[in-house]
């Protein structure tokens, strides 16, 4: 039993000509789960290499609903649940998010969205481990949703279908906040730079001080602080 005829990992042997205990994969096999026969789906690249702009299945309620429950828990920690990248985490002093409602993101392709949950962007990074491809492009369908619920046409809705502004229907449901439905800002306590619109969806960096350091993040007002240590 000392010296039993089997392959240790990473050691070599005679028993084949190359050497290598380990062998290659079998030609044209593919691992399971790996087949990736539509690239388009895991990629969200056309042919030419460039973002996409169609989905990859058609967009059904269900679809939408899985992406606004995938999106509450994996985006809107930083994009917030309305996708104006001021969320919680950035209310807290990480870096701004991405807003979903700016030019430039509105005009961006849907596979422009996977293509960022699936390699990172900027200060975000990948999600491709948490989120699976199918449930990403779900995310897409969803935050298509909520570019059109803030720029929406009354041409966009249904014949006979009447249309208010959410300030009215505020006021109806007894919520009698004056602020409420005003443009969005990001928040500018524990934000650092300048305010510039995350248009670009990569914030500027944070300025450090004179001695090399980063300043603290300012706390947000209310807040409540720890007392300063005291020696005994």
């Amino acid at each position: 039993m000392q010296d039993q005829p089997k392959f240790i990992p990473q050691r070599g042997t005679d028993f084949y000509t190359d050497g290598r205990s380990a062998r290659p994969q079998v030609e044209n096999t593919v691992a399971r789960g790996q087949l990736h026969q539509d690239p388009y789906f895991y990629t969200g690249l056309g042919a030419d290499g460039k973002e996409g702009s169609a989905m990859p299945f058609p967009v059904t309620m269900e679809v939408l609903e899985r992406g606004q429950e995938r999106f509450n828990i994996y985006c809107a920690p930083c994009h917030s649940r309305v996708g104006n990248g001021a969320g919680m985490i950035v209310q807290r002093g990480y870096r701004p998010a991405g807003n979903f409602h700016t030019p430039r993101l509105m005009a961006m392709p849907l596979g422009h969205f996977f293509n960022v949950m699936t390699n990172g962007y900027g200060a975000m990074p990948d999600y491709k481990a948490q989120v699976s491809p199918a449930d990403r492009w779900a995310i897409v369908a969803y935050i298509k949703a909520l570019q059109l619920s803030q720029n929406a046409k009354p041409a966009d809705e249904a014949p006979g279908v009447q249309v208010e502004s959410l300030s009215n229907i505020a006021r109806q449901e007894g919520f009698d906040d004056p602020n409420f439905g005003n443009e969005w800002a990001l928040p500018k306590t524990a934000v650092y730079g300048t305010p510039n619109e995350q248009d670009n969806g990569i914030p500027p960096a944070l300025p450090p001080s004179a001695n090399g350091k980063y300043p603290p993040a300012q706390p947000l007002p209310g807040a409540a602080t720890a007392p300063a240590p005291t020696n005994k």
